[in-house]
């Protein structure tokens, strides 16, 4: 039995939430607005997906730098990477998975057992993999193919999905558990009592509640119903994503998927943890618009930082990787030379040397192991 009960404030304080919402809403559309005819729109997205991931475990009290969670992320790491980058790195292939997707789909009953690790992925597979037989057997009929070297093709084919198929049901016996039932998880890491169904449950009939409400104030509401109800021990971090997710499923966001953690980041932690729902709301609402605001800025100096870059364009060959290379840059946080080597097709001391004609900034202060970027 869930003990939160969740439920709206009552009387609503519209009086009180008004004025920061006019804000968070004016301030949202037009960042989206900006982005969606933005040359740099592609590059922003990815930059946020980095700076949000790392603000999250800020918000988490770990604290994980930006380049390294690049490094991580191009396979390219220094050391070993820690706990956190690890983390980190799950967040940002989550952001990346809700960005890529429909609206509406990462809220959908498929979306959440998605994220939360608990989709059947290995029925998935084999379901397309049938459908995509069936076709092309189908292909092969129209066609009228039926030689006996096609037919011995066909079983040699057969023998290896044959093992395929033994591969994934095994695999599926091993993820249901023995006798069909769910792994049982360590007593010590996942409280018995915690009923994680349940609880997500309550939380999406919490944003069923919001349908009629604007935009931003839904969004405001159903992270607060998140922090209150806490549906996932090991993923809190999800709720934000999620609240993003929102907003492009009601249509406010419709170019970008919004950087909620860094908003959050801008308010003092006293206001986002008040006692009192309303300060709760109304501070959510704060981080929104400060998630939107920051947005703008960066957008704004990353167009000019871009317009500077090709100015070293002018009177180059037609043939010039340093095009691609200023896209790359714009897209990354920080760029090393084997990123850059393995984006262009080129060697890194010719990374190194395109590096040198743009003009990058150099921001580890270190003669080896150097990185770039456009602040």
């Amino acid at each position: 039995m869930i003990m939160t009960d969740f439920q709206l404030p009552d009387p609503f304080p519209w009086t009180l939430l008004v004025g920061p919402l006019a804000t968070a809403e004016d301030a949202v559309a037009r960042l989206d607005e900006r982005l969606a005819r933005s040359p740099i729109r592609d590059g922003w997205i990815e930059r946020t997906h980095f700076s949000d991931a790392a603000d999250s475990l800020w918000l988490a009290g770990e604290l994980v730098h930006t380049e390294d969670l690049v490094l991580h992320d191009a396979h390219m790491d220094v050391r070993a990477p820690t706990h956190e980058v690890t983390r980190a790195h799950a967040i940002l292939r989550a952001r990346r998975r809700v960005a890529e997707t429909e609206p509406g789909l990462a809220l959908s009953p498929i979306g959440l057992e998605t994220l939360r690790g608990r989709s059947r992925g290995v029925r998935t597979i084999g379901q397309g993999r049938e459908s995509l037989l069936r076709r092309g057997n189908d292909e092969e009929e129209d066609l009228g193919v039926a030689d006996w070297d096609a037919t011995e093709n066909q079983d040699a084919l057969a023998e290896e999905l044959a093992s395929i198929d033994t591969a994934l049901a095994s695999s599926e016996r091993l993820l249901a558990g023995a006798g069909g039932s769910p792994l049982k998880r360590d007593s010590l890491v996942y409280d018995a009592d915690w009923d994680e169904d349940e609880r997500l449950a309550e939380w999406s009939a919490a944003v069923e509640t919001t349908a009629d409400f604007p935009p931003v104030l839904a969004a405001a509401i159903v992270l607060d119903a998140w922090e209150s109800i806490e549906p996932l021990q090991h993923a809190a971090w999800l709720g934000q994503i999620f609240t993003a997710a929102l907003l492009r499923d009601r249509r406010k966001t419709r170019a970008h998927l919004l950087c909620l953690n860094s908003g959050l980041r801008a308010i003092p932690r006293e206001k986002r943890r008040a006692s009192n729902r309303e300060r709760r709301l109304v501070s959510l609402i704060e981080a929104i618009a400060a998630a939107a605001e920051g947005g703008l800025r960066d957008h704004d100096r990353w167009a000019l930082a871009r317009r500077q870059l090709e100015r070293k364009l002018i009177a180059r060959r037609s043939t010039s990787k340093l095009p691609r290379l200023i896209e790359f840059v714009m897209s990354r946080p920080a760029v090393s030379a084997g990123m850059i080597a393995n984006e262009l097709s080129v060697t890194p001391r010719a990374a190194q040397d395109l590096v040198v004609d743009l003009g990058l900034r150099e921001i580890t202060g270190r003669g080896r192991y150097r990185a770039w970027a456009v602040l």
